[in-house]
């Protein structure tokens, strides 16, 4: 009997879903296919149907969580009466408090970011991701290079470098508090956190509202 569509997205999901647990329990390069196939209760022939290769099974994985570059283009200009940058201080900070909000985004960036090496064989899948993060740069450069922007860019900052700077910062946000949940509270400061590096490239960011107190 053919399958139905259902019970086909059913099977995908169950192959994406095993694969999410092994590759945080073992690391993405010492799991193959037959553990993704065995952990999911499918055939290997199953895994192969769905996805070409552990590649392409890992860059589907990584678009469950990502916001794709299209519709990130379509929200920070759906924004245009307002200053272009706040639409994207808010994206970026909505991307940190996900973390929080969302414990398949927790568990596959940290996967991304602490469970996988980048091997041969995983060579498509590094490429796709050396892709979103130029295009998210790209993105980024657009909104300080906007005609109301760049001129209250700091002295020493082009569009791009703003761009670069503004992307190393969410990484290394989303590496430190996935390393290590006490660092920080998502939901309390990333938004001055993102606003301290914005004040970094932008000349008259606002200031904070004050010292804020230890907990």
């Amino acid at each position: 009997m053919r399958r139905t569509k259902e019970q086909a997205e059913n099977t995908r999901r169950d192959i994406l879903a095993a694969a999410e647990t092994l590759f945080l329990e073992k690391g993405v390069a010492h799991t193959s296919l037959e553990h993704i196939a065995r952990q999911a209760g499918v055939t290997r022939g199953a895994v192969y149907w769905h996805f070409e290769n552990k590649a392409h099974l890992f860059h589907e994985l990584l678009s469950q969580v990502r916001l794709p570059p299209e519709q990130m283009a379509e929200r920070l200009s759906a924004c245009a009466e307002r200053d272009p940058l706040l639409a994207l201080r808010d994206l970026c900070v909505e991307a940190i408090e996900n973390l929080v909000h969302s414990q398949q985004r927790r568990r596959i960036f940290t996967i991304l970011l602490r469970r996988c090496e980048f091997t041969e064989e995983l060579r498509e899948a590094e490429q796709r991701h050396e892709a979103f993060i130029n295009q998210f740069i790209a993105l980024c450069e657009q909104q300080f290079a906007h005609a109301e922007v760049s001129p209250r860019l700091q002295a020493d900052m082009s569009p791009r470098l703003a761009a670069r700077a503004l992307h190393a910062l969410i990484v290394g946000l989303f590496s430190d508090w996935l390393r290590d949940p006490t660092l920080f509270d998502p939901l309390c400061d990333a938004r001055p956190m993102i606003d301290a590096g914005f004040r970094g490239l932008i000349r008259d960011w606002p200031g904070g509202a004050g010292p804020r107190a230890e907990r």
